[in-house]
């Protein structure tokens, strides 16, 4: 069953690896809204029978065939917020799973997510049920999709400026930042009519690069602010547990420490910018030397390069990258 998929299954600690000198310590890194593709987790589901009794277990808990929309698409329906953060979510479950059952001695020793992927990071973590956090996610994404639907929202991503040239440029044109990725990429979000403004001035100050994204909203701005009293809501109804690893907080790139503030965070999350550089320097600073991104697309794994090139980093998103994944693990000592 999908509720035996918890942390008290896979194993926790510390195991040598890649020669004596070298001493793993692993976090996970799950995906974000925006790495959706048409066909994520389906050759996972059609090799491995946990992956695919997580999409079973997804479809009877949800009522809908998510698992159809995850493999099948179209992608302007998968697209959609309310189906992509419930279907990254389920993907990232059976990538983890997946990987669990290939090599089933996998060690880890905290967790992190971009923004949506906070959520499995916690799940995963043991912060919460499996089918909690789905039905979390779900709710989340539908209760985004209405913020997105009654504001007109937009963002671009700014590259080649640091933070402080940025912040100006958001404090000016009257946006905020919504994403600081990695050194040299940095999403800016705020309403729609204000972005080319922002772009135009970025590009002015030094800016290599400034691209509007196709988007539904503004993401991690104060316009999302309608859907934090319904998210309040939904993660107040459900039994939450102090995750049983670390888990760093987009909000301040901190592990989180109690229950109360999880929901704080997770809440404040919605209208904060993201801090994934930071957060992944928290790790490193904590000795984290080793990272498996989990989930369709490798936008983690492209940031990590740009953050630190000297960590491991290994991804799982289909069966090649798994099995690349375990080959890399099971290098003897």
């Amino acid at each position: 069953m999908a509720e035996q998929l918890t942390l008290n299954q896979f194993v926790v600690g510390s195991s040598p690896a890649r020669g004596t000198n070298f001493m793993r310590k692993t976090a996970l890194l799950f995906a974000g809204q925006g790495a959706q593709l048409v066909g994520m987790g389906k050759d996972l589901a059609e090799q491995y029978p946990s992956a695919r009794k997580l999409a079973e277990t997804a479809d009877d808990i949800l009522g809908f065939n998510l698992s159809k929309i995850c493999f099948e698409g179209p992608l302007e329906e998968l697209t959609r917020t309310e189906f992509a953060q419930p279907g990254i979510y389920l993907a990232s479950w059976m990538a983890w799973a997946a990987l669990c059952e290939k090599h089933p001695r996998t060690e880890f020793h905290g967790t992190a997510g971009l923004s949506l992927g906070e959520f499995t990071a916690l799940s995963v973590a043991g912060a919460i049920r499996f089918e909690d956090g789905l039905r979390l996610v779900r709710a989340r994404g539908q209760w985004m999709q209405k913020a997105c639907e009654v504001t007109q929202g937009g963002m671009a991503a700014i590259l080649g400026l640091d933070e402080a040239a940025t912040r100006l440029v958001c404090d000016e044109t009257g946006v905020t930042l919504a994403n600081l990725n990695c050194p040299g990429q940095i999403v800016i979000s705020g309403a729609a009519d204000r972005i080319p403004n922002a772009v135009a001035l970025a590009l002015e100050r030094g800016a290599r690069k400034a691209v509007p994204l196709v988007v539904a909203g503004a993401y991690h701005s104060p316009l999302m602010s309608s859907a934090q009293p319904g998210l309040a809501r939904e993660i107040a109804g459900l039994d939450w547990s102090l995750p049983q690893v670390p888990v760093i907080a987009n909000v301040d790139a901190l592990p989180h420490q109690d229950v109360p503030n999880i929901a704080r965070k997770l809440v404040d999350q919605v209208v904060s910018p993201v801090r994934w550089e930071d957060s992944v320097r928290e790790f490193i600073r904590q000795g984290f030397n080793s990272f498996i991104e989990l989930g369709p697309g490798n936008a983690l794994s492209g940031f990590q390069k740009r953050i630190d090139k000297t960590v491991e980093m290994l991804r799982v998103g289909d069966l090649e990258s798994l099995d690349a994944t375990v080959a890399a693990l099971q290098i003897a000592p």
